[in-house]
């Protein structure tokens, strides 16, 4: 039994209800005083699952739909409104599960809104295998790039709630974008997170050749000589840039930004001795790190990294507040029915707990994240706000 054919029984049931012609004194219900047939039978109490037999075998979710309808029906007319409301709260529940137990019916689109071969586009593409196998229905990435991803964001944000369109999440076009342009197409409000999935951990390195074993020392030496360090990033507004801006921010030093037009050539930069220091994702940085062409200081993170446990946090190394990472995770629109946003936040965080996937992620500089929808939602509300502060503060425009 579908849920469209459920859905149709539900509106005769209501229909039929409401032709009882009848008037409510406190608590009791007086019928119609000549009663057809058909109100004789909706009065009485209907027995659990008498309904199912109408049309074909129901699911265990829509069988507990079906059923409540018939209660439903006995206390409207039996007992009042008052147990009518009690009902309702049951039966509202029990419409979720249909709605769980029937989706997904056709395939989902994973949207990153980024150009395919990305990190964002690999961890999309890593779930969408995983979510395929465990939904039985396609999950297919669809990359729509453009204007940091705004455009695969916005489409997203506008999109039926249905639960069949979603968006790999990024701070990019989450929490930077709407921190730095005042008219955004969406906000944060125009989605449903439904699960923090990896996080990738920022590393402070500089070039060998800079006089510094520790953050204290690398403060010390730009504190000494104001603007004679320089340190690189993406472009201005990237992630690496904000976190380049927090750090002089927290620090109290005075070190020189140069943007790129991407986080390639600001390494190749850094490793030509042109740039003097970058603070980037592990996955950039790291390789260099392990190779000796560059000396890692700290991580970004509050705790330290399970990927390099030996390098402390940039707070453990004398920068109380800082916190910089990229975090990626799944959105759907907003008013996406809260049991799809259960269903798939459940298989999200069984997927992410795999050895499999944590393994293939550490390989990738990345952590397993995983919780609750709300979990992912005070992470971005948190973001988004660490993130105005730092281009409040910074005055950073884009231009």
């Amino acid at each position: 039994m579908s849920f469209g054919h459920t859905a149709k029984f539900w509106t005769h049931e209501v229909k039929m209800v409401k032709s009882i012609e009848h008037s409510v004194i406190g608590d009791t219900v007086r019928p119609h005083p000549h009663p057809s047939p058909q109100r004789r039978r909706a009065l009485r109490p209907s027995p659990l699952g008498e309904n199912v037999a109408r049309g074909a075998e129901p699911t265990e979710g829509e069988g507990r739909f079906l059923d409540l309808l018939n209660v439903m029906n006995y206390e409207i007319l039996n007992k009042g409104a008052a147990a009518w409301f009690v009902t309702a709260l049951a039966f509202a529940g029990a419409s979720g599960c249909v709605i769980a137990q029937s989706y997904p019916g056709k395939p989902i689109r994973l949207i990153v809104p980024f150009g395919p071969g990305g990190g964002t586009d690999l961890i999309a593409r890593t779930l969408s295998q995983r979510l395929t196998e465990a939904l039985g229905q396609s999950v297919v990435v669809d990359n729509r790039a453009g204007a940091g991803g705004v455009i695969g964001a916005d489409l997203v944000a506008k999109a039926l709630p249905d639960g069949y369109t979603l968006v790999m999440g990024t701070p990019g076009p989450l929490t930077i974008n709407p921190a730095l342009v005042a008219k955004m197409p969406y906000t944060l409000a125009d989605f449903a997170p439904i699960a923090l999935t990896t996080i990738s951990p920022f590393m402070l390195v500089v070039h060998p050749a800079v006089p510094a074993k520790s953050v204290k020392e690398l403060i010390a030496l730009a504190q000494s000589k104001p603007n004679s360090l320089n340190f690189g990033s993406a472009g201005n507004g990237s992630v690496a840039h904000l976190a380049g801006e927090q750090f002089k921010s927290l620090a109290g030093v005075q070190i020189t930004h140069i943007p790129y037009k991407g986080g390639g050539q600001s390494l190749i930069d850094l490793l030509g001795g042109q740039l003097q220091m970058v603070i980037d994702n592990l996955p950039t940085v790291l390789p260099q790190v392990r190779l000796g062409k560059l000396r890692g200081l700290a991580v970004g993170t509050k705790k330290r990294s399970a990927l390099v446990p030996e390098y402390p946090t940039m707070i453990e190394a004398g920068v109380p507040g800082y916190e910089a990472s990229t975090a990626s995770g799944v959105l759907a629109p907003a008013k996406t029915p809260r049991a799809i946003l259960l269903r798939l936040n459940r298989e999200l965080n069984a997927i992410v707990g795999t050895v499999e996937i944590k393994e293939r992620f550490f390989v990738q500089g990345l952590e397993v994240a995983g919780g609750t929808p709300e979990q992912y939602a005070q992470h971005l509300d948190d973001e988004l706000k660490l993130n105005a502060r730092i281009v409040k503060a910074a005055g950073i425009k884009i231009e």
